[in-house]
């Protein structure tokens, strides 16, 4: 299929869909009402709550929930063919992960700001608080843990973006004096700080260009540079989690909404001048049947594998723990939760492009030759899985992209470096915050104050990652240990964010439940289906990893005990559902 048509078509979806089925569920089925109490106006405190201009929340919000998510995913997603993984993309972000996100962070603004682990407890009973919050403590231990290592990956593949991810803190702090202490005009001081952005992406790049391996730390004896890194990052999400969110966090995000427009603009451009010039076929098939013999079966694989983009439950995450206590009307949680949602939709789309036709344009060659070259690359399972292979298929393939446009490759490779680099760095510093909130809330169950401070709560948060960090050695790669679980835990969180929405609507008139609970059965059967095939094969290893298959048993039995307890709640019509106040 002609690349610049798929885009077309997928993009135009994504327009249709948010101007007809997402304004039906903001009208029809949550009733968004423009002058509702809000949390971050009755609960405003200057360091979470804060009432925050819709435009600036969008950013925050998306770069939060889209990390590095959208690109490895669909990456390695497209395996299976680039036609199952846009499918998936855009019909499971148009009907699932929208409304996923949108029902989570309107049901969280309609109780306080509340986490969807508390929530979980008001809708349910007490018992799947404890529940909610394993699952979500595990979750994100093993993301601040594993995104540590990430970006020093990054920075070891394409060390020209060491220098503007860095200086990007302090264009984003100044950024936030600036339009929050000194009242600055948003637009002008958006405009200045995006242009000083790229200055310092262009430095970046020359210096690295001229003088290769400036900015890459040495390995220091028993400290490898990767395990440096990861002590520097988790040290920053520390400092960047406890500062109130308009100094650093949410204006960082917003600069980074803005890098990935640009860089999304720039593919966009490419895609239509590499089309017209002949250069952009689709060198994926449609549907791949020389599969290699290491591939799991795309059912249920692709939909744990493809999250980000379709549907993430990390996102409920956000939506209930951060951006539901900075949205300034109820009217705006439309393009925040949904809207959002299907820009991330958008972004994964055009990564199926790089990585499905744009890698193959380094051969200087369409056609056959293109496909040898897709197929050389997605020649095994667990090559395809290697973060270092999917980060090259997609920043080479969007080198290769805007090179058409006349960029030189380096540069273009720095921009896209940066952009990667940025995001995994929102996805660290916005988990370890989502992490504070969940120990301090269970802290506070558990009547202990001392875990309830967000200086403590956070040392927490981050203890736990580095020890995981570092359980298997010096370079920071612990996590990887748990990785293989994060699929299908991640989509587990996903369902049961769904199921609380869905009880949610089901004191409501009508069937309008089943906007969120026809897809919460769907992501209850793959999750849990790929979670017993998961443990299947982690039984049959040659050398079984017990903690992997512990762990496995434990989010499983945990995923079924709450979905019982929920079930038994929505087929009883009962349960402690809190009316909702109004102004």
């Amino acid at each position: 299929m002609d690349t610049l048509l798929l885009m077309l078509v997928c993009f135009g979806g994504y327009l249709l869909a948010y101007h007809t089925y997402g304004r039906f569920l903001a009208r029809r089925i949550f009733k968004l009402v423009p002058d509702a109490t809000v949390p971050s106006r009755a609960l405003e405190d200057g360091i979470d709550y804060v009432p925050t201009k819709r435009g600036v929340i969008f950013g925050h919000h998306f770069t939060s929930i889209a990390g590095t998510g959208p690109i490895v995913g669909p990456a390695i997603g497209i395996i299976w063919g680039w036609l199952p993984a846009i499918l998936w993309i855009v019909l499971g972000s148009i009907f699932m992960g929208a409304v996923h996100d949108f029902g989570a962070l309107i049901v969280s603004m309609r109780n306080e700001g509340k986490s969807i682990s508390e929530i979980a407890a008001k809708y349910i009973n007490g018992r799947v608080r404890f529940i909610f919050f394993a699952l979500v403590f595990l979750s994100l231990l093993i993301v601040i843990a594993i995104f540590g290592l990430v970006i020093a990956v990054v920075f070891a593949l394409f060390p020209e973006s060491v220098l503007p991810v860095w200086l990007e803190i302090p264009i984003a702090m100044i950024l936030g004096v600036a339009v929050y202490k000194k009242k600055a005009r948003i637009l002008p001081a958006t405009i200045i700080a995006v242009v000083v952005m790229y200055v310092t992406v262009g430095l970046g790049a020359y210096i690295e260009h001229a003088h290769p391996g400036r900015f890459l730390l040495p390995d220091l004896g028993v400290l490898p540079a990767t395990g440096l890194w990861t002590i520097i990052l988790l040290a920053y999400a520390w400092v960047a989690s406890t500062l109130p969110v308009t100094t650093l966090l949410q204006p960082r995000d917003y600069i980074n909404a803005w890098q990935l427009f640009v860089a999304m603009a720039l593919l966009i451009v490419g895609v239509c001048v590499a089309s017209f010039q002949g250069l952009l076929p689709m060198a994926a098939p449609a549907i791949n049947r020389q599969l290699p013999a290491d591939v799991p079966s795309l059912w249920p694989f692709m939909f744990i594998t493809i999250a980000c983009g379709a549907i993430s439950g990390f996102h409920s995450l956000v939506a209930s723990g951060t951006s539901a206590k900075q949205v300034a009307n109820e009217e705006d949680s439309l393009i925040v939760g949904y809207g959002s949602m299907l820009t991330e939709g958008a972004l994964a789309v055009l990564v199926i492009i790089c990585v499905g036709a744009g890698i193959a344009m380094a051969t200087g060659e369409s056609g056959p030759s293109g496909s040898s070259a897709w197929h050389q690359h997605y020649a095994s399972w667990s090559g395809v899985k290697g973060l270092e292979s999917k980060l090259n298929a997609f920043i080479g393939g969007a080198a290769n992209i805007i090179d058409t446009l006349g960029f030189p490759r380096f540069l273009g490779t720095a921009v896209m470096g940066v952009f990667v680099a940025s995001f995994a760095g929102t996805t660290l510093d916005t988990s370890v915050r989502l992490q504070r909130y969940v120990v301090a809330e269970l802290a506070s169950d558990l009547r202990l104050p001392f875990l309830t401070n967000r200086w403590t709560a956070t040392t927490f948060a981050v203890l736990t990652a580095a020890v995981l960090a570092f359980a298997t050695g010096a370079n920071g790669a612990g996590a990887m240990t748990l990785w293989p679980l994060f699929g299908a835990a991640n989509q587990t969180l996903a369902a049961l964010a769904l199921l609380v929405t869905t009880l949610y609507l089901r004191k409501q008139e009508g069937l309008k439940y089943l906007v969120t609970g026809i897809p919460c059965v769907i992501m209850l059967v793959i999750t849990n289906y790929a979670m017993v095939l998961n443990q299947i094969g982690f039984m049959r290893a040659e050398d079984p990893n017990r903690l992997l298959i512990t762990l496995g048993a434990v989010i499983f039995g945990l995923a079924l005990w709450m979905t019982f307890e929920a079930f038994s709640v929505f087929f009883r019509g009962t349960g402690h559902m809190p009316r909702i106040a109004r102004a």
